[in-house]
């Protein structure tokens, strides 16, 4: 590799605030902010908004939608349309 082309890579923990899980990794982003890890040492953390901690699909828990509080609404908005012609 050429010499001061590539990005710094170190390591960086990855936070997911809402599982309330981290992940100490390595990559080329950074941060500011600080965290100290569990073996005693200072990384940057990046925040995340989901992780496979919180994503549905890795932990299994769906988002239930209301439809059937969507159609009576549609319904009082709209009315019945099908007896209409």
């Amino acid at each position: 590799m050429k010499p001061n082309t590539h990005p710094k890579y170190q390591p960086v923990v990855f936070r997911d605030r809402g599982a309330d899980f981290a992940i100490l990794t390595r990559s080329t982003e950074t941060s500011d902010k600080t965290i100290e890890w569990t073996d005693g040492n200072t990384y940057p953390v990046i925040d995340v908004e989901i992780s496979s901690a919180s994503h549905p699909f890795w932990t299994g828990r769906q988002r239930v939608l209301d439809s059937a509080g969507q159609i009576e609404k549609f319904r009082r908005r709209y009315g019945d349309r099908k007896n209409q012609s």
